[in-house]
């Protein structure tokens, strides 16, 4: 079976992609930059990791990627990303159509399709209430609650999750950990519950060691200018507490490193699934071997308290986190099960197989 995964950029990452692939000229050496910096790496298939010639992966919203491919392969320098992207999937002769980024490939896209492609599959995690996704054969997500608005919008779903990358296996092994409260993710005019969160925790700063690494809307960024000291950007402002702990985002093995220095990975879920969790980090947090404490809720089979931690709102994040860095032997030992139970029960062979199965 001959599967094309294709996925896409975050804005923010793509800075540290030119960087790394500032020397690589042709295709496959952009390609393996891009790989070997793990960016996403929980979403990705295990024949895309190992180099099975029967998978190919691209980046189809990558300007500098695809057009590397479309210069090797005789394609028209003018052509658009969808072409290349097209010609690259008829040139493997992709039985099986795997989509990480449907919102930019949607059902219209489908229709210019090779006959190859027998399956045509996507991953999403939001409700992406205006895409049409219509034409794909099945869309995965391990939300069930989005699962069931895909579904009364006429979709064929099925529960799938992130697998552990075990690259983070190398990080996880780390004793030395300086750091004791880590967050890292993103930050808009949508996520006021983080907001309050982040702010509480800020405030054991002078106990502690906290580091939050923040990738901030544009909105919010403006918000704490000058601008957003009056009107109506005021409600968006970041808190002072959090502005002045917070860093510039991490990305890819950059995102390992301090996931590895750090001995409590805080998650603040959004609210876009419910009751409903599981985001990446979890599956990031526990890789590397960092306990996870994250917000009271439903969570993916195997976490739970035996291996993490949750809080249910911002007075309790702050005792939850005293407690147990004052227990650090309890804590490790919380970590470490959340560690090998990620490893074994979401290793990358089993989302594989449970793909397999799916289609």
């Amino acid at each position: 079976m001959k599967v094309f995964q294709n996925s896409g950029l975050m804005r923010g990452y793509v800075p540290r992609l030119r960087r790394l692939a500032e020397r690589a000229k042709t295709f496959a050496a952009k390609r393996a930059a891009f790989l070997n910096d793990r960016y996403g790496a929980s979403h990705f298939l295990l024949p895309v990791l190992v180099g099975d010639a029967n998978a190919f992966f691209a980046n189809g919203d990558d300007p500098e990627l695809q057009g590397a491919w479309a210069f090797e392969n005789g394609v028209k320098a003018d052509s658009s990303l969808e072409d290349i992207l097209l010609a690259q999937i008829e040139a493997h002769g992709a039985e099986v159509f795997y989509n990480l980024d449907p919102v930019r490939f949607p059902s219209a896209f489908l229709q210019r399709l090779p006959g190859c492609v027998k399956r045509k599959i996507a991953w999403s995690a939001s409700p992406a209430k205006n895409a049409d996704f219509s034409a794909y054969d099945r869309l995965l997500c391990n939300f069930p609650s989005l699962i069931a608005d895909y579904e009364a919008r006429g979709l064929s779903c099925a529960y799938f999750t992130p697998s552990h990358d075990p690259v983070m296996d190398e990080y996880a092994k780390r004793r030395d950990r300086p750091i004791d409260v880590l967050f890292v993710g993103g930050y808009s005019q949508y996520h006021m519950n983080r907001a309050a969160i982040l702010d509480a925790v800020a405030e054991l700063g002078g106990t502690y060691k906290i580091a939050y690494h923040m990738y901030r809307s544009r909105l919010t960024r403006l918000s704490d200018t000058p601008l957003g000291w009056v009107g109506p950007l005021t409600k968006y402002r970041t808190p002072r507490s959090v502005l002045n702990i917070a860093k510039d985002p991490v990305f890819g093995r950059d995102y390992y490193d301090v996931l590895s220095r750090s001995k409590i990975v805080l998650n603040i879920a959004t609210e876009i699934a419910g009751e409903f969790r599981g985001n990446m980090r979890c599956w990031e947090a526990m890789g590397s071997a960092g306990l996870l404490l994250t917000d009271e809720g439903v969570y993916p089979e195997g976490m739970n308290e035996t291996n993490m931690a949750t809080y249910s709102g911002r007075d309790e994040v702050v005792k939850s986190i005293r407690r147990l860095l004052d227990n650090p032997d309890d804590m490790k030992q919380l970590s470490n099960r959340g560690h090998e139970m990620i490893r074994t029960e979401y290793s990358k062979q089993k989302q594989w197989e449970a793909f397999q199965a799916l289609l």
